[in-house]
Protein backbone atom coordinates (compact mmCIF):
# COMPACT_ATOMS: atom_id res chain seq x y z
CA UNK A 1 0.00 0.00 0.00
CA UNK A 2 1.49 3.32 -1.07
CA UNK A 3 2.02 6.30 1.23
CA UNK A 4 -0.34 9.22 0.66
CA UNK A 5 2.42 11.37 -0.86
CA UNK A 6 3.44 8.60 -3.26
CA UNK A 7 -0.21 8.33 -4.28
CA UNK A 8 -0.24 12.06 -5.13
CA UNK A 9 2.75 11.67 -7.44
CA UNK A 10 1.40 8.48 -9.03
CA UNK A 11 -1.92 10.13 -9.76
CA UNK A 12 -0.21 13.24 -11.15
CA UNK A 13 1.90 11.07 -13.46
CA UNK A 14 -1.21 9.21 -14.62
CA UNK A 15 -2.95 12.51 -15.39
CA UNK A 16 0.07 13.82 -17.31
CA UNK A 17 0.26 10.61 -19.34
CA UNK A 18 -3.43 11.10 -20.14
CA UNK A 19 -2.76 14.51 -21.65
CA UNK A 20 -4.11 16.65 -18.81
CA UNK A 21 -2.65 19.97 -17.73
CA UNK A 22 -1.41 19.36 -14.18
CA UNK A 23 0.18 21.54 -11.50
CA UNK A 24 1.92 20.36 -8.34
CA UNK A 25 1.77 22.48 -5.19
CA UNK A 26 4.26 21.64 -2.42
CA UNK A 27 4.53 23.20 1.02
CA UNK A 28 8.12 24.41 1.42
CA UNK A 29 7.88 26.44 4.62
CA UNK A 30 5.41 27.07 7.42
CA UNK A 31 5.03 29.50 10.31
CA UNK A 32 2.61 29.41 13.21
CA UNK A 33 -0.04 26.70 13.47
CA UNK A 34 0.06 25.63 9.83
CA UNK A 35 -2.16 22.57 9.24
CA UNK A 36 0.35 20.79 6.97
CA UNK A 37 4.11 20.68 7.24
CA UNK A 38 6.85 21.21 4.65
CA UNK A 39 6.77 18.49 2.01
CA UNK A 40 2.98 18.14 1.88
CA UNK A 41 1.74 18.00 -1.72
CA UNK A 42 -1.35 18.54 -3.84
CA UNK A 43 -1.77 17.92 -7.57
CA UNK A 44 -4.53 19.77 -9.41
CA UNK A 45 -5.82 19.35 -12.96
CA UNK A 46 -7.08 22.15 -15.19
CA UNK A 47 -10.62 20.83 -14.74
CA UNK A 48 -10.34 21.12 -10.96
CA UNK A 49 -9.73 17.48 -10.00
CA UNK A 50 -7.32 17.26 -7.08
CA UNK A 51 -5.36 14.69 -5.11
CA UNK A 52 -3.47 15.38 -1.90
CA UNK A 53 -3.61 18.27 0.54
CA UNK A 54 -1.61 21.35 1.51
CA UNK A 55 -3.94 22.80 4.14
CA UNK A 56 -7.08 20.72 4.45
CA UNK A 57 -9.10 23.86 3.83
CA UNK A 58 -9.64 26.83 1.58
CA UNK A 59 -6.18 26.92 0.03
CA UNK A 60 -7.17 23.85 -1.93
CA UNK A 61 -10.32 25.66 -3.08
CA UNK A 62 -8.26 28.65 -4.19
CA UNK A 63 -5.86 26.45 -6.18
CA UNK A 64 -8.79 24.68 -7.84
CA UNK A 65 -10.33 27.98 -8.92
CA UNK A 66 -7.00 29.19 -10.25
CA UNK A 67 -6.55 25.96 -12.20
CA UNK A 68 -10.03 26.15 -13.70
CA UNK A 69 -9.48 29.79 -14.70
CA UNK A 70 -6.03 28.99 -16.13
CA UNK A 71 -4.33 31.30 -13.61
CA UNK A 72 -1.71 28.89 -12.28
CA UNK A 73 1.89 29.71 -13.30
CA UNK A 74 3.52 28.39 -16.46
CA UNK A 75 6.83 28.03 -14.59
CA UNK A 76 7.68 27.26 -10.92
CA UNK A 77 6.58 30.03 -8.59
CA UNK A 78 6.64 30.69 -4.85
CA UNK A 79 3.20 31.50 -3.42
CA UNK A 80 2.55 32.77 0.11
CA UNK A 81 -0.76 32.23 1.94
CA UNK A 82 -1.67 33.87 5.23
CA UNK A 83 0.47 37.02 5.12
CA UNK A 84 -2.25 39.02 6.87
CA UNK A 85 -4.72 38.21 9.61
CA UNK A 86 -7.56 38.72 7.14
CA UNK A 87 -6.08 36.33 4.60
CA UNK A 88 -5.23 33.77 7.28
CA UNK A 89 -8.87 33.79 8.36
CA UNK A 90 -10.11 33.62 4.75
CA UNK A 91 -8.02 30.54 4.02
CA UNK A 92 -8.85 28.82 7.28
CA UNK A 93 -5.33 28.98 8.73
CA UNK A 94 -5.43 28.69 12.54
CA UNK A 95 -3.64 31.09 14.88
CA UNK A 96 -2.23 33.22 12.09
CA UNK A 97 -0.54 30.28 10.39
CA UNK A 98 1.37 31.01 7.19
CA UNK A 99 2.26 28.66 4.33
CA UNK A 100 4.74 29.11 1.50
CA UNK A 101 4.15 26.86 -1.50
CA UNK A 102 5.98 26.10 -4.69
CA UNK A 103 3.47 25.74 -7.52
CA UNK A 104 4.88 24.19 -10.69
CA UNK A 105 3.48 22.81 -13.96
CA UNK A 106 4.05 19.10 -14.52
CA UNK A 107 4.70 17.00 -17.59
CA UNK A 108 5.33 13.25 -18.00
CA UNK A 109 9.02 13.90 -17.31
CA UNK A 110 11.75 11.49 -16.31
CA UNK A 111 12.02 12.92 -12.80
CA UNK A 112 8.37 12.33 -12.00
CA UNK A 113 8.39 8.77 -13.33
CA UNK A 114 11.62 7.95 -11.51
CA UNK A 115 10.46 9.41 -8.19
CA UNK A 116 7.24 7.38 -8.39
CA UNK A 117 9.21 4.23 -9.13
CA UNK A 118 11.65 4.72 -6.26
CA UNK A 119 9.09 5.72 -3.64
CA UNK A 120 6.91 2.74 -4.59
CA UNK A 121 9.94 0.63 -3.64
CA UNK A 122 10.20 2.57 -0.36
CA UNK A 123 13.43 4.27 -1.41
CA UNK A 124 14.42 7.79 -0.43
CA UNK A 125 15.12 10.21 -3.29
CA UNK A 126 15.77 13.95 -3.53
CA UNK A 127 14.98 16.49 -6.25
CA UNK A 128 16.50 19.89 -6.91
CA UNK A 129 14.17 22.35 -8.65
CA UNK A 130 15.72 25.42 -10.28
CA UNK A 131 13.15 28.18 -9.80
CA UNK A 132 14.53 30.25 -12.66
CA UNK A 133 14.79 27.61 -15.39
CA UNK A 134 12.14 25.22 -14.08
CA UNK A 135 14.50 22.29 -14.57
CA UNK A 136 14.61 19.40 -12.11
CA UNK A 137 17.47 17.08 -11.21
CA UNK A 138 17.30 14.03 -8.96
CA UNK A 139 19.74 14.00 -6.05
CA UNK A 140 20.74 11.85 -3.12
CA UNK A 141 18.73 12.18 0.07
CA UNK A 142 19.23 11.10 3.63
CA UNK A 143 16.69 10.17 6.31
CA UNK A 144 15.53 13.21 8.24
CA UNK A 145 16.54 15.66 5.54
CA UNK A 146 14.03 18.50 5.36
CA UNK A 147 12.55 20.31 2.39
CA UNK A 148 14.72 23.36 1.78
CA UNK A 149 14.05 26.53 -0.21
CA UNK A 150 16.42 29.30 -1.33
CA UNK A 151 16.19 32.15 -3.83
CA UNK A 152 17.73 29.86 -6.45
CA UNK A 153 15.54 26.84 -5.97
CA UNK A 154 14.11 24.12 -3.77
CA UNK A 155 15.28 20.73 -2.63
CA UNK A 156 12.51 18.20 -2.05
CA UNK A 157 12.80 14.80 -0.39
CA UNK A 158 10.43 11.96 -1.26
CA UNK A 159 10.04 8.57 0.36
CA UNK A 160 10.27 7.15 3.89
CA UNK A 161 12.51 8.87 6.46
CA UNK A 162 11.72 6.26 9.13
CA UNK A 163 11.90 2.47 9.34
CA UNK A 164 9.81 -0.09 11.16
CA UNK A 165 11.02 -3.62 11.83
CA UNK A 166 8.11 -5.91 12.67
CA UNK A 167 8.95 -9.21 14.32
CA UNK A 168 6.06 -11.45 13.31
CA UNK A 169 4.30 -12.05 9.99
CA UNK A 170 0.90 -12.77 11.53
CA UNK A 171 -2.38 -10.91 10.98
CA UNK A 172 -1.36 -8.09 13.30
CA UNK A 173 1.94 -7.78 11.46
CA UNK A 174 0.16 -7.60 8.12
CA UNK A 175 -2.21 -4.87 9.31
CA UNK A 176 0.59 -2.89 10.96
CA UNK A 177 2.77 -3.14 7.85
CA UNK A 178 -0.01 -1.71 5.68
CA UNK A 179 -0.74 1.18 8.03
CA UNK A 180 2.95 1.97 8.59
CA UNK A 181 3.62 2.12 4.85
CA UNK A 182 0.90 4.77 4.53
CA UNK A 183 2.59 6.68 7.35
CA UNK A 184 5.87 6.92 5.39
CA UNK A 185 7.72 4.12 7.19
CA UNK A 186 10.00 1.78 5.32
CA UNK A 187 8.61 -1.53 6.56
CA UNK A 188 10.68 -4.65 7.20
CA UNK A 189 9.21 -7.90 8.51
CA UNK A 190 11.17 -10.73 10.11
CA UNK A 191 9.70 -14.10 11.03
CA UNK A 192 11.74 -17.33 10.85
CA UNK A 193 8.56 -19.43 10.90
CA UNK A 194 8.02 -20.55 7.30
CA UNK A 195 4.34 -21.29 7.90
CA UNK A 196 3.79 -17.54 8.42
CA UNK A 197 5.95 -16.24 5.56
CA UNK A 198 5.24 -18.82 2.84
CA UNK A 199 2.26 -16.90 1.41
CA UNK A 200 3.33 -13.42 2.49
CA UNK A 201 2.75 -11.03 -0.39
CA UNK A 202 2.70 -7.38 0.50
CA UNK A 203 4.23 -5.10 -2.16
CA UNK A 204 6.75 -2.61 -0.85
CA UNK A 205 7.40 -4.55 2.37
CA UNK A 206 10.77 -6.28 2.76
CA UNK A 207 10.98 -9.75 4.29
CA UNK A 208 14.19 -9.97 6.32
CA UNK A 209 15.50 -13.56 6.49
CA UNK A 210 17.06 -15.09 9.58
CA UNK A 211 16.38 -14.89 13.27
CA UNK A 212 15.05 -11.74 14.97
CA UNK A 213 18.27 -10.87 16.83
CA UNK A 214 20.25 -11.16 13.60
CA UNK A 215 17.71 -8.92 11.84
CA UNK A 216 18.32 -6.09 14.35
CA UNK A 217 22.00 -6.10 13.43
CA UNK A 218 21.49 -6.76 9.71
CA UNK A 219 19.37 -3.65 9.11
CA UNK A 220 21.79 -1.42 11.07
CA UNK A 221 19.14 -0.26 13.51
CA UNK A 222 19.49 3.49 14.12
CA UNK A 223 17.65 6.36 15.83
CA UNK A 224 15.06 6.48 13.03
CA UNK A 225 14.16 2.81 13.39
CA UNK A 226 11.32 1.33 15.44
CA UNK A 227 11.14 -2.34 16.46
CA UNK A 228 7.87 -4.04 17.36
CA UNK A 229 7.74 -7.70 18.46
CA UNK A 230 4.36 -9.35 17.95
CA UNK A 231 4.96 -13.07 17.32
CA UNK A 232 3.22 -14.23 20.55
CA UNK A 233 6.25 -16.51 20.95
CA UNK A 234 8.35 -15.31 23.93
CA UNK A 235 11.46 -16.99 22.56
CA UNK A 236 11.33 -15.04 19.29
CA UNK A 237 10.10 -11.79 20.79
CA UNK A 238 12.69 -11.77 23.59
CA UNK A 239 15.43 -12.62 21.11
CA UNK A 240 14.63 -9.41 19.22
CA UNK A 241 14.18 -7.29 22.34
CA UNK A 242 17.56 -8.25 23.80
CA UNK A 243 19.23 -6.61 20.81
CA UNK A 244 16.73 -3.84 20.11
CA UNK A 245 16.81 -2.40 23.64
CA UNK A 246 20.59 -2.02 23.38
CA UNK A 247 20.32 -0.34 19.99
CA UNK A 248 19.58 3.29 19.09
CA UNK A 249 16.00 2.45 18.02
CA UNK A 250 13.66 5.33 18.92
CA UNK A 251 10.86 2.90 19.78
CA UNK A 252 10.90 -0.71 21.00
CA UNK A 253 7.58 -2.41 21.75
CA UNK A 254 6.24 -5.88 22.45
CA UNK A 255 2.75 -7.33 22.34
CA UNK A 256 1.36 -8.91 25.49
CA UNK A 257 -0.75 -8.35 28.57
CA UNK A 258 0.39 -6.38 31.62
CA UNK A 259 1.06 -9.67 33.41
CA UNK A 260 3.09 -11.05 30.51
CA UNK A 261 5.06 -7.82 30.26
CA UNK A 262 5.98 -8.07 33.94
CA UNK A 263 7.32 -11.59 33.39
CA UNK A 264 9.14 -10.43 30.25
CA UNK A 265 10.81 -7.65 32.19
CA UNK A 266 12.11 -10.17 34.74
CA UNK A 267 13.47 -12.36 31.94
CA UNK A 268 15.20 -9.45 30.21
CA UNK A 269 16.81 -8.27 33.46
CA UNK A 270 18.23 -11.75 33.98
CA UNK A 271 20.36 -11.20 30.88
CA UNK A 272 22.90 -8.42 30.37
CA UNK A 273 20.38 -5.57 30.06
CA UNK A 274 20.33 -2.69 32.51
CA UNK A 275 17.18 -1.37 34.15
CA UNK A 276 17.43 1.77 32.00
CA UNK A 277 17.52 -0.33 28.83
CA UNK A 278 14.54 -2.44 29.92
CA UNK A 279 12.63 0.72 30.86
CA UNK A 280 12.74 1.72 27.17
CA UNK A 281 10.34 -1.14 26.37
CA UNK A 282 6.80 -0.11 25.43
CA UNK A 283 4.57 -2.84 26.72
CA UNK A 284 1.75 -3.51 26.41
CA UNK A 285 2.55 -2.11 22.99
CA UNK A 286 0.60 0.82 21.53
CA UNK A 287 -1.76 3.44 22.91
CA UNK A 288 -4.38 2.08 25.27
CA UNK A 289 -7.57 2.38 23.20
CA UNK A 290 -9.18 -0.91 24.20
CA UNK A 291 -8.01 -2.65 21.02
CA UNK A 292 -8.70 -6.37 20.62
CA UNK A 293 -8.64 -7.37 16.96
CA UNK A 294 -5.41 -7.51 14.91
CA UNK A 295 -6.44 -4.38 13.00
CA UNK A 296 -7.28 -2.48 16.20
CA UNK A 297 -3.96 -3.47 17.76
CA UNK A 298 -2.18 -2.28 14.61
CA UNK A 299 -3.97 1.08 14.85
CA UNK A 300 -2.93 1.43 18.51
CA UNK A 301 0.72 0.66 17.71
CA UNK A 302 0.77 2.95 14.69
CA UNK A 303 -0.74 5.77 16.75
CA UNK A 304 1.96 5.47 19.39
CA UNK A 305 4.66 5.39 16.71
CA UNK A 306 3.28 8.61 15.25
CA UNK A 307 3.05 10.21 18.69
CA UNK A 308 6.70 9.51 19.52
CA UNK A 309 7.98 10.25 16.02
CA UNK A 310 6.16 13.58 15.96
CA UNK A 311 7.63 14.55 19.32
CA UNK A 312 11.10 13.85 17.95
CA UNK A 313 10.43 15.91 14.83
CA UNK A 314 8.88 18.82 16.75
CA UNK A 315 11.84 18.99 19.11
CA UNK A 316 14.17 19.06 16.13
CA UNK A 317 12.29 21.67 14.10
CA UNK A 318 10.66 23.78 16.80
CA UNK A 319 12.02 27.25 17.29
CA UNK A 320 14.25 27.18 14.22
CA UNK A 321 12.08 29.43 12.08
CA UNK A 322 10.67 32.83 12.92
CA UNK A 323 7.45 33.85 11.14
CA UNK A 324 7.36 36.71 8.67
CA UNK A 325 5.85 40.00 9.75
CA UNK A 326 2.08 39.70 9.89
CA UNK A 327 0.19 42.68 8.55
CA UNK A 328 -2.70 43.93 10.72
Amino acid sequence: MDSLDTEVLKTALHWCDGGHQVHLATVVKTWGSAPRQAGAMLAVRADGCVVGSVSGGCIEDDLIVRAQENRLPSRPELVLYGVSQEEAARFGLPCGGTLRLVVEPLSPSNWLEQVVKQTEQQQLVGRWLDLKSGESKLTDARPGQLTEVTEAGCHFVYGPHWRLLIIGANQTGLALAQIAAMLEFQVIVCDPREEFTADWNLPGVTLQPGMPDDAIEAIHTDSRTAVVAITHDPKLDDMALLEALKSKAFYVGALGSVRNQSKRRERLLSFDLTEQEVDRLHGPVGLQIGSRTPAEIAVAVAAELVQIRRKFEDERIGGLNQPPTIKP
